[in-house]
């Protein structure tokens, strides 16, 4: 059976089992072992394991059994122990209480006997405090302080406590009768009282803290309290303003007081408090004034400026003060005090403002017109004015004389940037200065001033002066100054919307203002735009006009109709050559001159005018067959030029010009096939005939018989 208990190995595995004992079996082993395989006695051994597990599980069995029984009694016993010790537990509950409330009964009577006690000691220690009173009070009749209390400085304490009662004693006194030792008592409560206040500011002086509390507790009760605070506060200001900053002078001051207060008064906020306003009321509101007031009439912009910064570093200053402990509304109390520093600069800003800007923005222009040794034309404005610009944009024609600008026009970046320098330092001092409820109407006015200076007095009186000495379509060698007028007035106006957007919409987005500035900023843009279209068109009739006058000079008829067809050396004509070149230098201006969809749609209309020039201008000539190869590359020359424009509209009408011109050298037989083809085939019949009347042998019957 030991044998058997040593093959089980935890844990139990039944195969590793049944393989540990065939390996301790002789004979149990495999046939190549060092002994034989034996089966009999391999089974036989199985046999006999068998038996000895059998007996094993019989006695495991009984001692299993044999502890079931004994757990069963135990847990009665320990069942019928617990129920015991309930049953003690339920007892002692009951005596604890039984305990508790007669503790609490014994309590009661304690309390009530504490109570009665009180009761009757409460009158005996008024009725001894007011016999001392009576006693202190005799003394006052006799005229002569005799008590320790009154003549020892050491009990200053306890003799300003008795002062007090027995002032206020006094005051409930007919005066008739006791009147003298009313005025007794009077006068030793103001000796006292300026004696703790002495003790006090001496206290301060040598920097003990815990005697100032102690006086300052002393006097909580009487009426010179305040001027104990006062005291303090005046103490703490001597040597605070050393530096040249009073502004961070204040902040320190405070931030130490604030430190200090707590330790030495019961009402720390309302001392703190105090110290706050007389700093505001006296200190700032006296700096503010005599910074103010030496440039109030002599320098609008020093006073501006001088405003704007310190009514902001008083903002600041406020900001730090908020950490601080003020009472329970301490953002209107700084407020207030804010308010009554500025409450009179502020009523009259935003007219300061705007006539500093008014005059501000006038001499910026004047100077800038005088360095320019230019004296302004008056603008009409009214009716006379409303008619010309109507004709003038119906019917293109320029309304008075030509004014010659020599090149210059009229717009500076400098002057652009100095206006709006001025107007957003105006909005921001604006945005900080007025009161929430004036700032969109205040800013709006601000923009009224920008609009008025720089949209109209600088960018429009520019157009109308460009506008004005735009030539005439027929002048020779005109110069062209109105797109540079375009491109600036672009820069510039971008300038202006930037400054509209990050400065002016901030004030006025949640106001009904905004609608009214946008569509005033609306009516600028449509009355500028309507102006550089009429110039823009104006000056590309002035370009045609030059192109004419270059075709009309240089270009002659035995061009395209040589006394000498065998004898032509030229690839284009001269008059071909100045022209394109005229237009790349003009296609180049206006790239240069204007940005994204402008320059597409000026080119396009540039290249439909140049088209129809060129094509009235062949129209004019009759073609021999060398004379039309060279009116071909003409139009060559000329449709390499339009590729600048990169306008495919522009591009498409001279590939059919060209392809018009193939008719004037064309052999007649093969007339149909060319104007059936792909370019010309949407064509009126009459344009084509028109082309072909332009040949040399137009007349011959057989030409006329092969078109019909």
């Amino acid at each position: 059976m030991a044998t058997t208990a040593e093959l089980f190995e935890e844990p139990f595995v039944a195969d590793e089992y049944i393989e540990r004992l065939v390996w301790r079996t002789p004979g149990g082993g495999s046939r190549g072992g060092p002994e034989a395989f034996d089966p009999k006695r391999l089974l036989e051994e199985f046999v006999n394991h068998i038996q000895e597990l059998q007996i094993m599980d019989e006695r495991i069995q009984r001692k299993v059994e044999k502890l079931e029984q004994q757990c069963q009694k135990e847990a009665k016993e320990f069942a019928r122990k617990v129920q015991e010790l309930q049953k003690s537990n339920q007892v002692a509950f009951q005596h604890f209480q039984e305990l508790d409330e007669h503790i609490s009964y014994v309590a009661t009577k304690v309390c009530h006997l504490g109570d009665q006690l009180e009761g009757v000691n409460t009158p005996r220690q008024r009725a001894v405090e007011a016999q001392k009173l009576m006693k202190y009070f005799n003394e006052f009749l006799d005229g002569e302080l005799k008590s320790d209390v009154f003549t020892n400085s050491e009990k200053i304490k306890e003799a300003a406590d008795i002062i007090q009662k027995l002032h206020l004693i006094a005051q409930e006194l007919p005066f008739d009768r006791f009147s003298e030792v009313k005025s007794k008592i009077a006068s030793k409560y103001h000796d006292l009282e300026c004696q703790l206040i002495q003790e006090f500011t001496g206290a301060q002086r040598r920097g003990e803290t815990s005697r100032m509390r102690e006086v300052a507790a002393v006097l909580l009760h009487f009426k010179g309290y305040s001027h104990c605070v006062d005291v303090y506060i005046k103490q703490c200001q001597e040597g605070a303003y050393l530096r040249n900053d009073i502004f961070e002078d204040a902040a320190i001051l405070c931030q130490r007081v604030n430190k200090q207060v707590g330790d030495i008064f019961s009402n720390p906020e309302t001392v703190l408090a105090k110290l706050i306003q007389n700093v505001f009321e006296i200190k700032l509101q006296s700096f503010v004034k005599d910074q103010l007031q030496e440039c109030w009439k002599s320098d609008a912009e020093q006073y501006l400026k001088s405003l704007y910064d310190l009514y902001t570093r008083t903002t600041n200053l406020s900001s730090k003060l908020m950490e601080f402990n003020l009472g329970t509304d301490k953002q209107t109390f700084l407020s207030k005090l804010i308010k009554s520093i500025f409450i009179s600069y502020l009523e009259s800003y935003i007219e300061i403002e705007t006539n500093y800007l008014k005059t501000r923005s006038a001499m910026i222009l004047q100077r800038y017109y005088d360095s320019k040794n230019h004296q302004k034309r008056s603008i009409g404005t009214g009716g006379i004015q409303d008619l010309k610009e109507r004709i003038r944009q119906r019917t293109n024609l320029p309304l008075g004389p030509s004014i010659d600008t020599h090149g210059e026009t009229f717009l500076s970046q400098e002057v652009v940037v100095n206006l709006l320098q001025e107007t957003k330092q105006a909005f921001e001092r604006c945005h900080r200065l007025s009161d929430p409820s004036d700032l969109p109407r205040n800013a709006f006015r601000i923009f009224t001033i920008l609009v008025e200076f720089l949209c109209i007095e600088h960018i429009d009186y520019a157009l109308e002066t460009g506008l004005a000495g735009i030539p005439s379509s027929d002048s020779k060698n005109a110069n062209l100054y109105f797109l540079d007028v375009v491109h600036q007035a672009n820069t510039i106006f971008h300038l202006f919307d930037k400054q509209f957007n990050d400065h002016l919409m901030p004030l006025i987005s949640s106001s009904p203002k905004l609608s009214e500035c946008l569509q005033k900023k609306k009516e600028i843009i449509e009355q500028m735009e309507m102006k550089l279209d009429t110039g823009i068109d104006r000056t590309l009739n002035c370009m045609i006009g030059q192109m004419k006058h270059i075709l009309a000079a240089e270009q002659k008829k035995t061009d395209f109709k040589p006394e000498d067809e065998n004898n032509v050396l030229i690839q284009y004509t001269n008059a071909c050559v100045k022209v394109c070149a005229y237009v790349r230098k003009q296609v180049e201006k206006i790239k240069n001159s204007m940005d994204g969809k402008n320059v597409d749609t000026v080119l396009m209309e540039l290249g439909v005018r140049f088209h129809r020039l060129i094509y009235e201008h062949l129209q004019q000539y009759s073609y021999s067959c060398m004379g039309g190869m060279l009116a071909i590359c003409d139009v060559a020359e000329y449709r390499k030029c339009a590729k600048d424009f990169k306008i495919p509209l522009v591009l498409q009408l001279f590939d059919t010009l060209h392809a018009l011109c193939n008719l004037l050298v064309v052999n007649p037989d093969n007339l149909k096939q060319v104007c059936s083809g792909e370019q010309l085939a949407n064509l009126d019949k009459n344009i084509l005939h028109s082309f072909v009347q332009l040949r040399a042998d137009y007349r011959s019957a057989r030409l006329a018989r092969h078109f019909s």
